[in-house]
């Protein structure tokens, strides 16, 4: 068998039990959709703070930054968990598209801020829905430490939501209610 051969076998029994495991949800395929959610969230972040206008710009700017800094380190400490627990983390524009729950629209960069801000909020509190079911299908799977470490980046997101909300003069959890979409992991 040729290098590329043993290459193409090697990632087409990657893509097969990749969606074995998407269709069947485990604790990794799930922190794959929450990986994905992240690295779409990284460019969302980065186009508000491109162009966020009005008089706290400059404010948020700084906000953002942070987050942004924040986001790739859990970026990092999920792929390496999902290493560490012997699973793949997702590698691939394609891979993050397919995984991603959370939209991009080139459009938004012409919203107010307030516009923008919320979406921070509703893409944080999208990705808790899938951290929430990774930490429930860890658990029953027996994975303390992968367990543990989503339970952070919960934290993490929930104080993200947080310093958004008050941004848009808020309380952390103020008009975002339960989310319907949850019935879906049941």
């Amino acid at each position: 068998m040729t290098e590329q051969a043993t290459l193409d076998a090697k990632l087409a029994a990657e893509q097969k039990q990749a969606d074995v495991d998407h269709h069947k949800p485990t604790a990794g395929a799930m922190v794959n959709h929450v990986l994905s959610n992240h690295m779409v969230l990284n460019v969302k972040l980065h186009q508000i703070s491109w162009f966020i206008k009005g008089p706290n710009a400059e404010n948020y700017k700084n906000v953002l930054k942070n987050t942004i800094k924040e986001n790739n380190e859990w970026f990092d400490k999920i792929a390496e968990q999902l290493l560490d627990e012997a699973e793949l983390p997702s590698s691939t524009m394609a891979e993050y598209t397919e995984y991603t729950m959370l939209e991009e629209h080139g459009e938004n960069k012409y919203l107010d801020a307030e516009e923008m801000l919320n979406t921070v909020v509703e893409d944080l509190t999208t990705d808790n829905m899938f951290v929430t079911r990774a930490i429930k299908l860890a658990e029953k799977e027996d994975r303390p430490f992968f367990q543990q470490v989503l339970v952070e980046m919960l934290g993490w997101n929930n104080h993200q939501i947080r310093i958004y909300q008050a941004l848009l003069g808020k309380t952390a959890a103020e008009g975002l209610g339960d989310d319907e979409d949850d019935e879906d992991f049941e």
